[in-house]
């Protein structure tokens, strides 16, 4: 629920980059990775360890289709 607060008030706010907007939501999810038991934890962490020009490269690549 945190995740989603933090979410929308970044995403309001005037002047965000999508990749300022992209960078705090990963640094949301990395914290919520650190809660996890160790196995899940580094499972987490290579999900949430994508950079944003690999986000936006997958992102074009599935609106293309």
């Amino acid at each position: 629920m945190k995740f989603y607060l933090v979410l929308i008030i970044v995403s309001s706010m005037v002047g965000c980059s999508n990749r300022a907007i992209y960078e705090n939501v990963q640094i949301n999810k990395r914290n919520e990775c650190m809660k996890l038991p160790l196995k899940q934890y580094h499972e987490c962490m290579e999900k949430v360890n994508k950079s944003y020009d690999e986000y936006e490269r997958e992102r074009k690549e599935t609106l293309d289709k």
